[in-house]
């Protein structure tokens, strides 16, 4: 929904010790709010005043750049010359907050009234995602992980050599699961290397259950963990078959519970549900997969909370800072979009993977309020 009719003339007031009548926009639950020339705040509806955990009376007259308490981004879209024949603009990542209170997320679209008036349209996440990889690496960082990759062959070659000598004195089914374990992600990691050196065209997507996906990241977490961790599984079983690649999404998924095992957490839960509408950069999904990966770690250091999605950036000194930078990608891959948020004993990554449309029977046409943007 993009509002950009002019104010209805009810909305004219401007008296800041009036109680502001109600208005029809108030049956809507996207935070909207008008402003005049001068960039002080006329009025909002309810949704608004409520998102920002304040009276609605108390907002009026306010300048509406004064709410954005990290960043600029609001300031200098207020300050852009308009016209409103150009359309709404697309405000990203917003910070807003009045006196003080809990900050709020959101992504906006910014019109311009013919009387000079601003109109704000926000769209609330929990989260916002982080930077793009590939648009934050130069080509001398790309060159330095092919030099990586061309190292990392002789280890795999040995490590190949001593799993089939090893698959041929184990006896017990345990032992030979764990060989064959170790065969698999060997395998898997020789074919990422290769990619790294000679970049091919990506693996056709075929339907997947993403369940079967998950059961092989947690044979992974208890080999690598053992007891020291619990896996907690939360799955909706009745979502349907997804399109991608399953040995990208187990390394992507992978990576997100191994830097939680990383960072001292003792839970962690894979969580599987279904989301409905939701917007991912700027294409509407009928449903998409929402696939949460939750433990109860220390946290993101908050000197890192911008960067860890960026190649070779770690908060460990003996890490190399590809894990999240390739699971944004492998989202990036499935047309998804992979986000965070986090505090010291609940961190939550989201992976936001859109079903095919073809398969759900849901119009793809429907633009509901986002719950996650993408980059």
């Amino acid at each position: 929904m993009h509002l950009s009719a002019p104010v209805p003339d009810a909305l004219h007031w401007c008296m800041a010790d009036e109680t502001p009548p109600p208005q029809p926009f108030d049956a809507l639950t996207t935070p909207l709010v008008w402003a005049g020339p001068d960039g002080r705040i006329r009025t909002c509806n309810i949704a608004f005043a409520r998102w920002l955990g304040v009276g609605r009376k108390r907002l009026i007259d306010q300048p509406l750049a004064a709410l954005e308490v990290d960043g600029d981004v609001l300031r200098v879209a207020l300050r852009a010359p308009g016209d409103p024949a150009d359309g709404p603009l697309r405000v990203r990542r917003l910070v807003l907050a009045f006196l003080g209170n809990a900050p709020r997320f959101a992504d906006a679209w910014l019109s311009r009234e013919a009387d000079g008036g601003l109109l704000l349209e926000a769209h609330p996440v929990d989260e916002f995602p982080g930077a793009d990889p590939t648009l934050a690496m130069p080509l001398a960082l790309s060159a330095a992980l092919r030099g990586l990759a061309h190292e990392l062959r002789n280890p795999l070659a040995g490590l190949k050599g001593a799993a089939q000598l090893l698959a041929r004195r184990v006896s017990d089914g345990e032992s030979r699961e764990l060989v064959a374990l170790v065969e698999t992600e060997v395998a898997r990691l020789g074919a990422l290397v290769d990619q790294l050196l000679s970049p091919r065209s990506p693996t056709p997507h075929r339907p997947l259950n993403i369940h079967g996906v998950l059961e092989q990241v947690l044979r992974l977490a208890e080999a690598d963990a053992g007891w020291a961790v619990r896996m907690i599984r939360d799955y909706d079983p009745s979502l349907p078959e997804l399109s991608g690649d399953p040995d990208r999404l187990t390394q992507a998924i992978w990576n997100l519970v191994r830097n939680a095992i990383q960072a001292g957490a003792a839970n962690i839960t894979l969580r599987t549900r279904a989301a409905i509408g939701v917007r991912i950069g700027d294409e509407v999904h009928a449903m998409v997969l929402r696939l949460e990966v939750v433990d109860d770690g220390r946290g993101v250091p908050e000197d890192m909370v911008e960067q860890i999605f960026l190649p070779l950036v770690s908060g460990r000194p003996d890490g190399s800072g590809l894990g999240l930078a390739l699971a944004q990608q492998v989202a990036r891959e499935h047309r998804g979009a992979l986000a965070y948020r986090s505090r010291a004993g609940h961190t939550v990554f989201t992976l936001q993977l859109p079903f095919p449309d073809d398969d759900i029977g849901i119009p793809a046409a429907i633009d509901r309020v986002p719950e996650t943007p993408a980059p």
